[in-house]
């Protein structure tokens, strides 16, 4: 075979093995944006199942409330960023606050009524950060307890806030975990209005996209509630 013929065969075989990927890259693009077009959610099939199950194995395998989030001290505490203001962004007169739960509408004061309890934990954001934060206020375990009785025996909460913007939902064991808590001050001062006053969910076993500022309404159901994030492709469990 002269050099001229062999050149002539690996061009012809490069070509083939060129059009072979091209056509595999094709109906791998093909088959992503059928499962694109079936999403609900923007997420496809495929890696809402996924994430599906990652959720079913950390939930059955490895969560406890008997498994709590280190605390550390006072002599730690940082500086915590101001992150996200979904829900927030119109002014709102605290006085007129009110938290709808179970028909019932609570000022600060009722939920201040209850054992205060506080925690000096590490916050971490599903971007990457952390930053050791004090907070303080009453476990949702002894406010479900007082203004939700029987409420327990739901499988899911829901929190809002009060225009609706922002919401997400827990299991009901991670919300009964004795250290979420609906807090109200945060290293030693009452909240800011950037950091969710008058009210805002603190759950140190999940990550900061659950921990919503400036809840409206809690809503104790046997129905997953609508989730934020979730939506926008995020892990529904979110835990650490």
């Amino acid at each position: 075979m002269t050099p001229e013929q062999q050149m002539a065969q690996k061009t012809r075989r490069s070509f083939l093995a060129l059009g072979a990927g091209a056509a595999v890259v094709t109906a791998g693009g093909y088959w992503l944006a059928s499962e694109a077009a079936a999403a609900e959610d923007g997420i496809p099939p495929v890696l809402r199942s996924v994430l599906g199950f990652n959720e079913r194995m950390v939930r059955s395998a490895l969560y406890s409330n008997s498994n709590r989030a280190a605390t550390f001290p006072a002599s730690a505490i940082g500086k915590l960023k101001v992150n996200g203001d979904i829900g927030m962004e119109a002014a709102m007169d605290q006085t007129a606050w009110r938290l709808s739960v179970a028909g019932h509408e609570l000022t600060l004061a009722d939920i201040q009524s209850l054992p205060k309890v506080e925690e000096t934990i590490d916050f971490k954001c599903v971007e990457g950060w952390s930053t050791v934060t004090q907070f303080a206020g009453a476990r949702l375990s002894d406010f479900t307890a007082k203004f939700a009785q029987g409420s327990e025996q739901a499988t899911y909460v829901g929190f809002q806030t009060p225009g609706k913007g922002y919401y997400v939902s827990l299991d009901m064991p991670s919300a009964m975990h004795p250290q979420t808590l609906l807090a109200y001050e945060m290293n030693g001062a009452p909240l800011t209005s950037e950091h969710g006053a008058p009210l805002r969910l603190v759950i140190p076993v999940k990550y900061g996209i659950k921990n919503i500022k400036r809840i409206g309404r809690i809503e104790y159901v046997n129905d997953r509630p609508a989730d934020y994030w979730t939506e926008q492709g995020y892990d529904w469990f979110a835990g650490l």
